[in-house]
Order: structure tokens, then C-alpha cells, then sequence
């Protein structure tokens, strides 16, 4: 289930390894880092605030903290953290995380999505399907078994020897451990290798989740921003057999018993206090050179958030003039209008702290430095030299590869993707039986599914657009030519007129499929300007493919080079980048100054929530949370006359990381990652202390709301909780 790939590259770690066992633990200890639980010992966590010891943490020879930590799968792909809060595998998660099985668990006249969902027992806890919950249990650094006798050997011969050391490792590991998965991954083209210990839960049911005007409080106007007043937490409980096997959905399954759960908090944080967190981040990339952080700032996010934006904006159009679809699309329209304002505060926000020239600089002096002493300059050469001539080559085409990759997208365009697919095989598919036949007709009916030619008609006439708007020198040859010399709003209504075109001749799974009875021939007798379109996009994915092919391969190797020289420049053993794994990170509670003469505190209470209410989603306070504030009803959670809500801190997260629990100095839960601000985007390729902060919701407003507004107070007897003195 971890992303990465097994390069065909030679990799060289001989200077990594004799610098990391030189490196004072001091040196490479910062906010910034996404940890890997093997570095937990290493880091001074005493110093800053931790008052257990740091193998309560991590430490795969007893359980620990971290085995409370678990990773939740969504089935349509995306996945966050979550953990154990009781002794029976209550997991504490956000609403956002567990929206999809709401909304898959809807009706047109029950939205769960919007009313949310409240178990009043084991019994009816909601099941959650397709989810997931994966448990990790060991992470280990296996960079030297792995490069081990690779220190002499040629490059395909050291390529062997990297492939044949992985797969003795997993070999060994599954036949020692069944029942587990096992994986080696390398990370940072071969800086690391790790290897990852996991197991996987397959029955995952929901116990609570408030309703939409709670858990996502605020909505679009309010996501990534500060302050923020949102109750975004679910609870989900996993099932196994009763033999204790991971086991399918079954009435007769039975609570997981976690080997460690949490324990928590009711004392809150203050400014200024040491927090941790553990979750499960999802990708970064901080050590790349300025070519590549320059083609994602002005080519690469730019794209994405205009491609998911028009796909938010067709399916909200959809969803309003087909109101029985509402309730299916309103997942879709979420994670889409989260992703736009993600990829888009992306370029922002490293346009204004200026990553692209600051990372040059970088290199200027990491340039400087190597060329000062001989030793350095025969161990990495003309390193600048080599990534400059590559990056100008590959991105030189850049807005024009971006534009062709992804179309047709079997995401997005499902029919005419399909539809490309067998008209793409034509004159060099085998003949097919009937076992090959059945397995076309069975994925082109799934490529169907959900398929809509409104949707379907937009998308292709916004990648046809995007194609048009290329720059001189990487146009589209074959699309000029289609469309003529056509310009402005002609040419915008000759591309509606090819969507249309295309669409209506791949409206049924029947008309696909009846391609691959076809010859070349008759393809281009039938649809000739569908099938003239369809191969050059062919031959330009291909060429595509190739040239990015052959520069991953090159530039690899010299980005691997770059982190070495890197981390001996610094003195410092660096973190790897993240990749979806369990990772640890640490920080304070903090406020930050989003701009001249404005500083944000790191609290918000139930009275900002009232101040927001509009009475209009999605500022709709449920009249029940306005009656417990009006009445001061905050039982044991209130503090000072009001009730804590959200909290900043300085911690280091990402995507993936949401439902991450945030822990105080002694490891106990006090607060749920939900989000980070607006201003410390772009931090998958950097990250900025002044200004990149991690949202929460504070574990006092989760518990408050479960008990108090949702009734289900029966869940919080499962935990220990530890009040403050003076409170019963």
C-alpha cells in the first residue's frame, strides 16, 4: 500500500553512511521534519518538553504509543490517520476522513452525510465499507542490508544486487511473519530503504460522527484559514473474527483489542507548550533542485487546481439541476473544492516566500562550498552542471507534456478514455478468446460506472481548451489542424462541437466494445476525426512517456548526489520524505502573523462558533449546540466560562496527516489534526516556521459534543481520561 518506486538506477551511499555515524545527534534536530520512528531515540525531545521516556514513543520490542497509531483507507482512494482510544479499538478519526461511508451509507430521504450518525450501542454501529484500518507494527532503517557488496560494482550489476538484497529481505520477513505485509520501500532515490511491517483490518464500522454543520463547520470559505471553529472528528471501531483473524464484514466479528490505546487529557495546552504528533503524512519532496519546485509553482499546481476546479464546478452544476444526485456527489464536490484550494494556496504560498530563488541560492553556495576543497569537487563533480543541463531539456516542453498527459483521464473522462484504449491496441492486439473477451467487457462496463455525458462533455472540452491555450513552440500540431485556424469563441464552440462528437459516439459500453472487432481501417473510415485524434495523442503520450523515462533515470542518481552533498555540507542526517508511512513530528502551540500588523492567537472557543452563525451552510449552528452555550452546559470540558475549539501549533504535517492525534509532554491526547492555514501551503516541497501551522480540534470540544449534543457519552466510559484537579 506505500507509494515508491525501485529505480533502475545505481545508487551510492558510501559518504551517507560514514557521515551518518559521525553526526552529532544536535545537528539535524529541528521543528521542521516529518521523523521516521527509528529517529524518535535520536531526537533531545527531553529538553523540549517530553516527560516520558522517548521508547514509550516507539519501540517495536514492546508496545508503545505509536501502536495506537493507525492508518484509515478510504476506498476511493484517499486514506488519513487515526488511533486507538480505548481498550475495545474505539478509533479516533475526522468527520472528513469518515464522510465517505456516511454518504455511502445515504438515501435521497436519509442523509447521513448531513445528519450524521450516532450508534446507541455496538450493535447498530454503522458499517463502514470498503474501509480500511491498517496497524504498523515495526519501521525499520534497512539502507546498509540492503546496499550491502554494492560498494565496487558496476552500475547494472549494483542494480541487481539492490533488487536481489530486497527481495532476501522480504522473503525472509514474510516467511517469519506470517500473516503480515511486508514491504521494503526506498525513499529519496535511494537514500533510504525502509522496511514496513503492517496488518490490515477489514471491518470498520462508524459509532459517531456529528453532522455536517458541526464536522465541517465552516465549509469551503473557512478550509485551510484561521480561525477556524470546526468540530471535524468521527469515531470508528474495527472488527475481526472471533478467532481474532482480519476478517470481512461478519455479524458475528468482534472489537479489535489494540495492543495500546491512549490515553487523555483534560488539562488542554497553553500557548507556548510542547505538542507531538504521529500520523500518517502523504508525500513530500523538500529536497528537490529549483527546476523542478519552479515547474511545480508555475506549471504543475497551477494545472491541477483549474482541473479540479472545473470538475468541482460541473458536479456542483449537476448536482443542483439533478437534485436526487445531491447527496451521492456531495463527498466528490468536497474532497474536489479542498483539493483546488489546496493546489492553488500551493503556488501562493511559495511565490511568496520566494522558494524558487531561495532554493537556487541554496545551490549557489552548496556550489560554492563543494568547489573549495578537492576531495568534495572529486566526489561530486560538476553535479550543478549535469541537473541544469537536464531540467532545461526535459522542462523546456513543460505546459505542453502537462496538457497531454492525463487526456483522455479514465478519472474524468471515463468513456472517451475507454473508447481511446481500444482504438489505441488497434493492429497489434492478439486474437482474443473467450476468457480475453470477457475481461474487456467486465472493465469496460466498470470504466461506466458513474458515467456521465454532462460531466463527461465538460472535462473534454476543458483538456481540449488547455491544449489550445499552449505557448508557441509547444503546440499541438494535429489539434490546430482539426480545429483550423479557429480563435477566441469560434474556436471555444469547435471544441464543444468535438466533445459533443466524441460523447455521443461512446455513450454506451456496447459502442466501445464493438472497437476491438474492428480493424485500423475501419476505425478511421468510421471515426476519422475522433481516431486522426486519438493516435496523435498516442504517439505524443508515447514520446511522453520516453522523455520522462529517461529523465527520471538520469536526474535520480544526481538528486540522490544532491541530498549527500546536502546533508555534508550541513553536518546533518535528514529526515526522509514522506511517503505515506508512520511518521513523528514535534513542536509548540503557537499563533503566527499572517501579515503586517495582524497576529493570530492559537485559541478558539464555542462564542467564535456563535459569532459565525449565519443560520446558512456552512455557518449553520444546530439550535441544540446554541441552547448548551446559551445555558453555559460545558460540563467537565469548559474552561474559564467557555469551551476551547480549535488550537495552532508549529508542528510539521501534511496530507495524510489528518485525524493525527496531537499529544502533550506526558503522551496523552489533547487535540485531533484536522487541517493546516492557508499560509504554510506549498509545504510537500518546503516547509516555513513563521508562518506553517497545524489546525486541531482541541479533544475537549470532540468529548463535549459526543456527550453533551450527540448523546453517545457511552463511548467516552471505554476511555481514560484523565481530568484536571477539582473537576469530578
Amino acid at each position: 500500500m506505500y507509494p515508491g518506486n525501485r529505480r533502475r538506477y545505481a545508487v551510492r551511499l558510501v559518504v551517507v553512511l560514514i557521515l551518518f555515524s559521525l553526526v552529532p545527534v544536535s545537528a539535524f534536530v529541528r521543528d521542521e521534519g516529518m521523523y521516521a520512528p527509528d529517529q524518535i531515540s535520536r531526537l533531545p525531545l527531553k529538553k523540549r518538553g517530553l516527560k516520558i521516556d522517548p521508547s514509550e514513543l516507539y519501540d517495536p520490542s514492546k508496545p508503545t504509543i505509536s501502536d495506537a497509531i493507525v492508518r484509515v483507507n478510504i476506498p476511493t482512494g484517499g486514506f488519513g490517520t487515526g488511533e486507538f482510544v480505548s481498550a475495545d479499538g474505539l478509533v479516533l478519526t475526522n468527520h472528513h476522513v469518515g464522510f465517505d461511508a456516511l454518504v455511502e451509507a445515504s438515501t435521497s430521504d436519509n442523509d447521513l452525510g448531513d445528519k450524521g450518525y450516532s450508534a446507541t450501542s455496538r450493535v447498530n454501529e454503522l458499517p463502514a465499507k470498503g474501509y480500511t484500518i491498517i496497524l504498523t507494527k515495526r519501521v525499520e532503517n534497512v539502507t546498509a542490508k540492503v546496499l550491502q557488496g554494492t560498494e565496487s560494482l558496476s552500475d547494472e550489476a549494483r542494480e541487481a544486487r539492490i533488487a536481489a538484497n530486497i527481495a532476501v529481505l522480504e522473503r525472509a520477513e514474510k516467511a517469519n511473519r506470517p500473516g503480515s505485509q511486508i514491504s521494503v520501500q526506498e525513499l529519496n532515490e535511494g537514500f533510504f530503504y525502509y522496511l514496513y511491517e503492517t496488518e490490515t483490518i477489514k471491518d470498520v464500522r462508524i459509532a459517531y460522527a456529528p453532522p455536517k454543520s458541526i464536522g465541517f463547520f465552516g465549509g469551503d470559505p473557512d478550509n485551510f484559514e484561521w480561525t477556524r471553529h470546526t468540530g471535524d472528528f468521527t469515531f470508528l471501531r474495527p472488527y475481526v473474527a472471533p478467532d481474532g483473524t482480519f476478517a470481512e464484514y461478519s455479524p458475528d466479528n468482534v472489537p479489535y483489542k489494540p495492543k495500546r490505546h491512549l490515553k487523555i487529557s483534560l488539562e488542554g495546552v497553553d500557548e507556548g507548550e510542547f505538542v507531538m504528533v504521529m500520523g500518517y503524512p502523504g508525500g513530500t519532496t523538500r529536497f528537490r533542485e529549483s527546476a523542478t519546485i519552479e515547474y511545480a509553482q508555475n506549471v504543475n499546481f497551477p494545472y491541477i487546481a483549474e482541473y479540479v476546479k472545473t470538475r468541482s464546478e460541473t458536479w456542483s452544476r449537476i448536482a443542483e439541476e439533478q437534485p436526487e444526485r445531491a447527496v451521492e456527489l456531495q463527498a466528490e464536490i468536497f474532497n474536489l473544492n479542498n483539493a483546488e484550494k489546496l493546489y492553488s494556496g500551493n503556488v501562493e504560498a511559495m511565490k511568496r516566500a520566494n522558494v524558487v530563488e531561495q532554493r537556487r541560492e541554496q545551490e549557489r553556495a552548496l556550489a560554492k562550498w563543494i568547489d573549495s576543497d578537492p576531495g568534495r569537487k572529486a566526489r561530486y563533480g560538476d553535479l550543478f552542471e549535469k541537473i541544469d543541463r537536464l531540467t532545461t531539456t526535459f522542462y523546456r516542453d513543460s505546459k505542453r507534456d502537462r496538457a497531454l498527459s492525463i487526456f483522455p483521464s479514465g478519472a474524468t473522462t471515463k468513456a472517451f478514455a475507454a473508447a481511446y484504449a481500444a482504438m489505441a491496441s488497434a493492429g497489434q492486439r492478439p486474437a482474443a478468446g473467450p476468457e480475453d473477451k470477457k475481461k474487456r467487457e467486465t472493465a469496460v462496463k466498470a470504466a461506466f460506472e458513474g458515467w456521465d455525458p454532462v460531466f463527461e462533455t465538460e472535462m473534454i472540452r476543458f483538456f481540449l481548451r488547455k491544449i489550445d491555450e499552449l505557448p508557441d513552440g509547444q503546440r499541438f500540431a494535429h489539434l490546430d489542424s482539426l480545429l483550423g485556424d479557429k480563435k477566441g469563441k469560434e474556436r471555444r464552440a469547435a471544441e464543444s462541437e468535438l466533445a459533443s462528437k466524441i460523447v455521443d459516439a461512446f455513450d454506451t459500453p456496447g459502442k466501445v466494445l464493438a472497437i476491438y472487432d474492428m480493424s485500423l481501417e475501419q476505425i478511421e473510415q468510421k471515426y476519422p476525426d475522433i481516431s486522426g485524434l486519438v493516435f496523435a495523442l498516442q504517439e505524443s503520450k508515447a514520446h511522453i512517456a520516453d522523455r520522462a523515462g529517461l529523465f527520471e533515470e538520469e536526474i535520480a542518481p544526481l538528486r540522490l548526489k544532491y541530498r549527500q552533498a546536502l546533508a555534508e555540507w550541513k553536518n546533518a542526517e535528514p529526515y526522509p520524505d514522506a511517503n505515506s508511512t508512520l511518521r513523528f513530528s514535534f513542536g509548540n502551540v503557537k499563533g503566527y502573523s499572517p501579515r503586517e500588523a495582524v497576529t493570530y492567537h492559537p485559541f478558539t472557543t464555542l462564542a467564535g462558533v456563535l459569532e459565525k452563525d449565519t443560520g446558512i451552510e456552512p455557518f449553520d449552528v444546530p439550535d441544540k449546540l446554541k441552547e448548551l452555550f446559551k445555558k453555559g452546559d460545558f460540563g467537565v470540558y469548559g474552561e474559564q466560562g467557555s469551551l476551547p475549539v480549535n488550537f495552532l501549533s508549529d508542528t510539521d504535517i501534511i496530507g495524510g496527516n489528518s485525524g493525527s492525534p496531537v499529544l502533550n509532554g506526558r503522551g496523552e491526547q489533547v487535540g485531533l489534526v484536522f487541517d493546516g492555514n492557508y499560509e504554510g501551503l506549498g509545504n510537500d516541497m518546503f516547509f516555513n516556521p513563521a508562518r506553517g501551522r497545524t489546525i486541531s480540534v482541541d479533544i475537549r470540544y470532540v468529548l463535549f459534543l459526543t456527550e453533551k449534543f450527540g448523546d453517545s457519552g457511552w463511548l467516552l466510559n471505554e476511555m481514560e481520561i484523565r481530568k484536571p484537579k477539582g473537576k469530578k
